[in-house]
């Protein structure tokens, strides 16, 4: 029983045999169908023709290329407008400096021809100040008082020795009138009469010294009295009342004051500007300019070259040129910057 079982699981002879198909057909089809997925796999120009289809790849290439197409022509278009704005504007100003005549301009600032500051003649201390900064003035004007208390001592003191300087000329002019009597009487001898005529003389002499020291008192007095002189506006208030005043500094900070107000006059103003040395031969002497203030550049006003200055700034290469305003207003502020317009030759 058993070794029929086993008869029946043995494996025959003829079934163990391998199979009689060539190795190289195997390989071969194997290669065949490989060919035929890379001939299909791969892709090619003609495709895309044969299919009427373009590949994602392709269809961005085409893409992008058109949208830089479009952005070129719109720059282009963008570009010409631009230079022919730029034309336009150069044509513009070209023309407008033709129309004005303007061959340079510079910005500068606006002074006053003469800016007076007023000192004291001595040292002394501030009485009274009577204008503040922005009055107006007329020349001869009393705008500070010094204190003149010990001046004023001083001048009492000399009326006193001059009161008692003409009683000596008196008695000295009696002395001599009684000496030339006796003289003619033959009671004195010349020598007295002239000694009195040599007291007179002196007596004289002493009343004229004191006269000139009153004088010198009466004009320190003047002093005391500070006068504006020119017709302006006052620019600072430089002292205070019962500040001390010389008129010269001390040192340091903290010293004296030197000045008392500085005074313009604003209807005398210049623009203070540095030319180039580059462009020095646009500017001469008496040349017509047109000025307009930064602050207000709707206004403009007619000025004329007064003055160049004989020597340059080595630092900037520049040379400082005033320009003389013709018919200031109130719109005109010493200080602040304006525009000048140098108009061609004179």
């Amino acid at each position: 029983m058993t070794e029929d079982k086993l008869q029946q699981l043995r494996i025959a002879s003829e079934q163990k045999r391998r199979s009689r198909t060539p190795l190289w057909l195997i390989f071969g089809g194997v290669l065949v169908v490989t060919g035929v997925v890379g001939y299909f796999a791969v892709p090619r120009t003609g495709d895309d023709v044969r299919s009427g289809l373009l590949s994602n790849r392709e269809a961005a290439t085409q893409k992008a290329g058109e949208d830089m197409a479009a952005r070129n022509q719109m720059l282009d278009t963008k570009r010409g407008t631009n230079n022919s704005n730029a034309s336009a504007a150069a044509a513009k100003l070209a023309s407008a400096a033709r129309v004005d005549g303007s061959v340079l301009t510079a910005s500068g600032y606006i002074i006053a021809r003469e800016r007076i500051e007023v000192s004291p003649r001595f040292m002394g201390v501030v009485k009274w100040v009577g204008v503040k900064k922005g009055d107006s003035v007329t020349n001869g004007q009393t705008v500070v008082l010094l204190d003149d208390s010990e001046y004023r001592a001083r001048l009492a003191e000399v009326d006193g020795q001059l009161a008692v300087a003409n009683v000596a000329v008196d008695k000295a002019r009696l002395d001599f009138r009684r000496a030339e009597a006796l003289v003619r009487q033959r009671v004195e001898m010349e020598k007295v009469l002239d000694d009195s005529r040599l007291a007179v003389a002196s007596a004289e002499a002493q009343v004229k010294q004191l006269n000139g020291s009153r004088k010198l008192i009466e004009t320190w007095l003047d002093w005391c009295v500070i006068r504006s002189p020119v017709n302006g506006v006052v620019l600072e208030k430089l002292a205070d009342a019962n500040e001390l005043v010389t008129p010269q500094n001390f040192g340091g900070t903290r010293g004296p004051s030197t000045s008392l107000v500085a005074v313009a006059d604003l209807n005398d103003l210049q623009v203070e500007v540095d030319v180039g040395d580059t462009d020095l031969a646009k500017v001469q002497l008496g040349q017509k300019c047109r000025v307009a203030p930064e602050a207000f550049r709707d206004r403009s006003y007619e000025g004329r070259v007064v003055e160049i200055a004989p020597e340059g700034t080595r630092a900037k290469g520049t040379l400082q040129v005033k320009v003389q305003i013709q018919n200031p207003d109130r719109f005109l502020t010493p200080e602040l910057s304006a525009k000048v317009d140098f108009l061609g030759t004179p």
